[in-house]
């Protein structure tokens, strides 16, 4: 079924006894394959309204859903479980952990389901080939250019065949050259292995290639077309 939704969200930070609302009443839903992007200015709560849908974050109020599970019933073991099997992330500073290796950094997700194994070995080589990475497997972060680290979390979060793919500014760290490649290859990652994308960024181009496009502004979700 593979389907995220998210009904009447809301989310309000209180900072020096004042209330501030970021997110008012939010309604999306996103099917699996579906490529979605999220712009708005900075501040406007793009990355706030991803960590919600990915359960990173919990709404004021609200509720998310994935297919027929609504998530804020679930307990922070089943949420962590959920993550792990479901999502991917991918964020504008990779977040490698700088002690290990490129195959590595690929493999944590298999360590952390206590599934690592010689067929996920295999798979961690073949997804390194994919992203055109496996000459480096065995280097450490700091020797990779920043298209590379980015090749490396891409590989990460669709290692475990995740049904969708959040992307905070993911190429946000990038010149323009680097991101075109990264962008491309965002989206063949999409069709090649059926998951959805659910983008927030700031790059009009990287914008430009999405189906459905929406506006954060003003604490709503606009839709801006389809």
């Amino acid at each position: 079924m593979n389907k995220l939704k998210c009904k009447s969200i809301s989310k309000i930070f209180s900072v020096n006894d004042e209330d501030i609302q970021v997110l008012d009443n939010i309604d999306l839903v996103v099917n699996g394959g579906d490529q979605i992007v999220i712009t708005g200015k900075s501040g406007a709560g793009k990355s706030t309204f991803l960590h919600l849908l990915a359960t990173l974050d919990s709404p004021t109020s609200g509720s998310i859903f994935l297919d027929n599970v609504n998530l804020s019933t679930c307990s922070k073991e089943e949420l962590s479980s959920i993550r792990l099997n479901n999502f991917g992330f991918v964020y504008q500073f990779h977040h490698l952990l700088d002690d290990l290796t490129v195959e590595e950094n690929i493999s944590i997700p298999f360590h952390l389901s206590n599934q690592f194994d010689a067929e996920s070995r295999q798979k961690i080589n073949n997804i390194m080939k994919e992203m055109e990475i496996f000459n480096r497997k065995d280097h450490l972060p700091w020797k990779l250019s920043g298209g590379e680290k980015q090749r490396v979390a891409i590989a990460r979060s669709i290692i475990k065949n995740p049904k969708f793919l959040f992307l905070d500014e993911p190429t946000g760290n990038l010149d323009d050259e680097t991101s075109s490649v990264i962008q491309n290859l965002i989206f063949e990652v999409s069709k090649n292995h059926g998951i959805a994308l659910i983008a927030a960024t700031h790059d009009n181009k990287f914008v430009k290639s999405f189906k459905r496009v929406y506006k954060l502004s003003n604490s709503r979700l606009n839709n801006i077309y389809e």
